[in-house]
């Protein structure tokens, strides 16, 4: 089969730009990558903010909160969407529509105004779903996984980007006297803002629907009628990948969130050496999540679906008890080692998830993918509550000042250390439940195969 060719490539040559199918996977990727970037671009920032804003513990919590909660229903919603619409012309208009509060959330003057852009910016972690569903159609079901996993880590490395760069971005206008220092992260804010644009036009202009052309050329008005976010959600397999990515994805983005104010706080790190410290953080999606999608692939070529899901649940569990150490780290080094470690598992764990998603129902890839990614960000919203209950509880039961000073790292120890085992269960059930999924599966083959049935 040629590269140039109108049907899903079953190769995955990333140094190659013929057809349609690579082109789409690069401004995918590329364009996923700035809008992480976008997403997490005042993370490293924050303490800056919180200063200027004189924003409260309890104020940073609603903010992180805020940042991940619109996600879901905008994820929902994007599923269903671009099964009826397709990527192309919804990905262009996410990506203008979100580049309006990430360019104004510098001229934010009040904790309720940075609430509400910190929120609507939120809405940019829909481009996740958009990105796996345009990888899964360009390419054939035995190079799905790896590519999906592959342009989801090399976009998600955007949130390791924005940790490491968004500090040296706001020291530079600082230093070239575009701004003050107290200021600075107001005009930062306006490059992640700008390249959004500059993604939605390349997406537009350079990438299509599927390998046969756009949605609306293809007759798929057969398709159109059915909701498949119904049909999505009828499948309890959905539900299953749904957990496991909260237990996943779900604890990358709340690291991505808290990782610079806990460096910053717990360690006493400045805000250059937090964010470059947890740009590590982001960065290992670069060949972590990939890696899950690779080996995703070559064990469902001999073991099928149960062994896809065998492999998931064991990196849950390797992702757990890495963040149990984590938790019991007591000084940085050891921190950055074990965030390493479990970073490492759950980023593969990201993209092995993301190998079975396209497999539950290829009607419903899109909604599917929105489901399990809403996941995610529940997951993450739920760890940030969370957090937050660890910190009320401990301000009101932890008196004396010398205690005061150590809280921030008490809250951090208790919350992960409950995560892990929290995860630890999630990867248990996984294991659990795998057969039965793997079962499920091959009678959802079959019809396929034998639609008489």
């Amino acid at each position: 089969m040629s590269d140039l060719t109108n049907q899903p490539l079953s190769k995955l040559n990333i140094f190659s730009l013929k057809g349609v199918q690579m082109k789409t996977f690069h401004i995918t990727w590329l364009t996923f990558f700035f809008c992480f970037f976008a997403w997490f671009g005042m993370a490293p920032l924050m303490k800056m903010a919180r200063e200027q804003l004189e924003l409260t513990k309890d104020q940073v919590g609603n903010i992180q909160i805020a940042s991940v909660s619109a996600t879901i229903l905008a994820r929902l919603l994007i599923g269903r969407l671009i099964d009826k619409y397709g990527p192309k012309i919804i990905y262009t208009w996410l990506l203008v529509l979100c580049a309006i509060p990430v360019i104004l959330i510098g001229t934010s003057q009040s904790y309720l105004s940075f609430l509400i852009f910190r929120l609507a910016i939120g809405v940019i972690g829909a481009s996740f779903v958009i990105t796996q569903f345009h990888t899964s159609i360009m390419f054939a079901p035995n190079i799905k996984g790896t590519a999906n996993a592959t342009a989801g880590g090399f976009g998600n490395a955007g949130g390791g980007a924005a940790n490491f760069f968004m500090p040296l971005i706001a020291s530079g206008l600082t230093a070239v006297g575009l701004c003050t220092s107290a200021d600075s992260w107001r005009y930062a804010m306006l490059f992640p803002g700008i390249m959004l644009l500059v993604c939605a036009f390349l997406y537009h202009r350079y990438t299509q629907d599927s390998p046969a052309g756009d949605f609306k050329n293809l007759d798929l008005a057969e398709k159109s009628k059915e909701n498949t976010f119904l049909l999505a959600a009828k499948d309890y397999r959905t539900w299953i990948l749904t957990i496991a990515y909260a237990a996943c994805f779900g604890v990358e983005i709340t690291v991505d969130n808290f990782a610079p104010i806990f460096f910053t706080d717990s360690f006493g790190a400045t805000i250059a050496v937090a964010g470059m410290v947890a740009g590590i953080f982001g960065w290992i999606n670069i060949f972590a999540r990939p890696l899950g999608g690779v080996l995703a692939d070559r064990i469902g070529k001999t073991w099928g679906f149960d062994g896809k899901t065998l492999l998931l649940a064991s990196l849950l569990l390797v992702e757990g008890i890495g963040l149990i150490w984590f938790a019991k780290s007591g000084n940085i080094g050891m921190a950055i080692f074990m965030m390493f470690i479990f970073g490492l598992s759950l980023k593969m764990a990201n993209g092995a998830t993301y190998s079975l998603v396209p497999f539950i129902n290829p009607k419903a890839v899109g909604s599917v993918a929105g489901i399990v990614g809403a996941g995610g960000n529940i997951g993450a919203m739920l760890i940030a509550f969370m957090f937050k209950a660890k910190a009320s509880h401990l301000t009101k039961n932890v008196a004396g000042e010398s205690a005061n000073l150590h809280k921030d790292l008490i809250d951090y120890t208790s919350a992960f250390t409950l995560l892990g085992y929290i995860i630890l269960a999630v990867g248990i059930a996984v294991f659990i439940f795998r057969t039965v999924m793997a079962q499920k599966q091959s009678q959802v083959e079959d019809l396929v195969l034998n639609p008489s049935k």
